[in-house]
Parts: C-alpha cells; sequence; structure tokens
C-alpha cells in the first residue's frame, strides 16, 4: 500500500468527512477523495460508505483502521524517541488525569516543570473517562484507581481521603454542624446519577447519622467533582471532596473532622514500550518531589498545631 495513500486514508476515518481530514493534512477535498477512491480501487474493496451526513467505514475500511492506527501509533512513539536528546529530555509530552485534579493540582504546576525541561512541548488533556493510552490518546495518566489493562506501567502517588467541607459564606449564614447528625438540617451536595467516581457509596454524605425513617435530600446533584467543589465554593452547601482541595483551595472550611469518607490512590500510568522515555521519567520524578514536599509540610503543619 502508498504511505502517502494511507496516510490521508487514516485522516479520514479520523476526521469523519473528507473536508475536514483536508482541512488537517493542508489539502483540497477534492484531493482527498482522489486519494481515497485511488487507494480503494488499488485494494479492490470499499473503504467507505458515503452519504449526505459524512462517512462510515466499511468491514474492510474498520480492518485497516484498525491496522492503520496502530502503526500510526507507534511511529509517533519511536520518532518521538529518537528525537529525544541523550543529554536533556525533549520531545512531546501528553498528559491526561481528571478534570479537578488537572485543574487545581496540576496546571498550577507545569509552569514549574517546563522551566526545568523547556525543550519539552507537553500537552494536557482534561478528562473524567480513561483515554487508551495503549493507543497512543496520551503518552501518560495520572488516574483515580489502577489501570485495568495488563500491559500499563503503574506507579502509585499518594492516597486521598473524602472529607467535608463548607465556604466560610455558607456556615456563616447556616451556621456549623457540631454532630453528624445535625446534618439533617443543613444542604447536602452530592454526586448525580451519571457520574463515575473512583470509590463505591461515593454519596456516603447522605447516609452518615441519617433516620432511615427521614432520610436527607441533597440541595443538589452533579456529576463531577470539580462540579461539586465550586458548588461548595459558592456557598450553596455541604459537600464531601478528596483532601486535596482543601490544600488547593483557600475558602474552604473543614467540617466534622471525626467523620471520615471514602479513600482512594492516585497512579502514575503510562505504556510498557514507553519505560525508558526520559520525557516521562522526569515527569514522573517530578510529581513525586512535590507530592513528598506537600507532603511534608503538612506534617510540619500538624506539628505546629499539636504543640
Amino acid at each position: 500500500m502508498d504511505w502517502d495513500k494511507l496516510r490521508v486514508f487514516h485522516a479520514v476515518a479520523e476526521a469523519g468527512s473528507f473536508t475536514h481530514a483536508g482541512e488537517a493534512l493542508n489539502l483540497s477535498q477534492s484531493a482527498v477523495s482522489r486519494q481515497i477512491s485511488a487507494l480503494e480501487e488499488s485494494l479492490n474493496v470499499p473503504l467507505f460508505h458515503r452519504h449526505a451526513r459524512g462517512l462510515i467505514l466499511t468491514e474492510q475500511g474498520e480492518l485497516l483502521f484498525r491496522t492503520a492506527r496502530d502503526v500510526f501509533a507507534k511511529l509517533a512513539m519511536t520518532e518521538a524517541q529518537l528525537s529525544e536528546s541523550r543529554e536533556r529530555p525533549q520531545g512531546p509530552l501528553k498528559v491526561t488525569t481528571t478534570v479537578a485534579f488537572g485543574t487545581l493540582w496540576l496546571t498550577p504546576r507545569v509552569r514549574e516543570f517546563l522551566e526545568l525541561y523547556p525543550d519539552i512541548q507537553m500537552s494536557v488533556v482534561l478528562d473524567d473517562g480513561e483515554l487508551d493510552l495503549a493507543m497512543r490518546q496520551a503518552d501518560v495518566a495520572i488516574r483515580m484507581m489502577p489501570p485495568r489493562q495488563p500491559d500499563l506501567v503503574q506507579r502509585h502517588l499518594m492516597p486521598m481521603h473524602y472529607n467535608v467541607y463548607a465556604a466560610p459564606d455558607y456556615l456563616k449564614r447556616h451556621g456549623v454542624p457540631r454532630t453528624i447528625e445535625e446534618l439533617d438540617n443543613h444542604r447536602i451536595i452530592i454526586y448525580g446519577d451519571d457520574c463515575r467516581p473512583p470509590v463505591g457509596n461515593v454519596n456516603w454524605l447522605l447516609d452518615a447519622g441519617a433516620q432511615p425513617e427521614s432520610p436527607r435530600r441533597p440541595v443538589l446533584k452533579v456529576n463531577n467533582i470539580y462540579g461539586i467543589f465550586r458548588a461548595v465554593q459558592s456557598g450553596l452547601g455541604i459537600g464531601a471532596l478528596p483532601d486535596y482541595f482543601s490544600r488547593e483551595a483557600d475558602n474552604l472550611v473543614e467540617i466534622l473532622p471525626e467523620l471520615r469518607g471514602p479513600s482512594f490512590d492516585a497512579y502514575f500510568v503510562y505504556p510498557e514500550e514507553l519505560r525508558h522515555s526520559k520525557r516521562i521519567a522526569v515527569f514522573r520524578d517530578f510529581l513525586i518531589k512535590k507530592i513528598t514536599d506537600q507532603s511534608e509540610q503538612i506534617a510540619a503543619q500538624q506539628v505546629v498545631q499539636n504543640f
């Protein structure tokens, strides 16, 4: 198969149209269409069903696309590995993590990392779903649960715990609950039905200390932990949040500290074939150092408070 035509086919299959593929390849729509027609003629099979709303891969097209995607992913990985200098890490580094962790914890630290390694071109994808690292949708992931794929390397980063928080404005207007039972008289913000949290019993705050005959009703349901955080931060109500939120936001007050929710762990995850990548190694070491420094700072503050 002609590599140029295969490259055009891969772009069309990903874009779903000749027009969008042409924009990505800097080719005209007619040039893209001619390349696809020539590839179909050389293979003697149709690769796309053409209709008014776009293009759909045929069964033969799906087979070719899966193979082409694997090939181009491996080529991209090889290109990145070849571009790395022996003396200094360089090249693209695509990192994915959840919306909340990426927004609050990771992105404020990217500047320091890039100042240390200016030859790395970093991109961050914030997505509460799991991008496929084996298919090179990203190079590295920071995930809130162990990876399920067997061909991924994982490194434990840190434990996280759910605590109960409210904004000062909310507590000023509604008072501070002194016991778990007093939560019956407060506005509770919980996860919605379409969420993908890292723990089971994610809405434990509704049940903690509540009477079965008079269950609590939430004031708001949100399917994203960052949305819960913003709602709590606005003063709408009380919510359960991972403890790193309070360290990164300056207007959360922990309430009922004796009330502990579920725990989970964050992991640094990447494909086995990138085990020797310098870009990934320095990013991993940077994260571990920042987490260690933060843990030591928290421990020192607790010693001072208990003195």
